[in-house]
């Protein structure tokens, strides 16, 4: 009996060494981490180009076929620069309660859960949004591919 506890023990002890092994941090942990750091920061840096209507420094992020998905409808590249320089739609202030990113491969998708105040046609409306933004990486940068707004109902 003792014989069998004992054999427990070490196995035991063995499966947990052996786990903290594989626990262990490899650099491409390391470059994953800071990729996802790098799309946080640049997802952060266009909402405030967004809101100050920095449509030259938004024309380089955006990708040439990237995509637009509004509560009104969809929009190409060109249109969503359009409606910014115009004004149709003024992005006041995004407040970020949460972000996360995924990076599969050459791509990256960020959501960001976000208060956004917005001047839309005229009129300041303040709406709950997660927001989806789909990056592509293209000779060692990044450029946005999709941003998706999807309305939350209960916030």
């Amino acid at each position: 009996m003792k014989a069998s506890l004992l054999g427990l023990f070490v196995l035991m002890v063995s499966v947990q060494s052996s786990g903290a092994q594989q626990r262990a941090v490899h650099p491409s942990t390391m470059s994953s981490t800071d990729a996802e750091q790098e799309i946080i920061d640049l997802s952060r840096e266009k909402w405030r180009w967004m809101s100050e209507r920095k449509v030259d420094s938004l024309a380089v992020l955006f990708h040439e076929k990237a995509v637009f998905v509004h509560m009104g409808g969809t929009m190409s590249r060109d249109q969503e620069l359009n409606v910014i320089r115009s004004g149709g739609i003024h992005y006041k202030d995004a407040e970020i309660q949460e972000v996360s990113v995924s990076i599969i491969g050459t791509t990256a998708i960020l959501l960001n859960r976000i208060r956004l105040v917005a001047v839309v046609g005229g009129n300041e409306v303040t709406n709950p949004f997660v927001v989806t933004e789909v990056y592509v990486q293209q000779n060692g940068t990044w450029k946005l591919g999709s941003l998706s707004f999807t309305r939350l109902l209960n916030q």
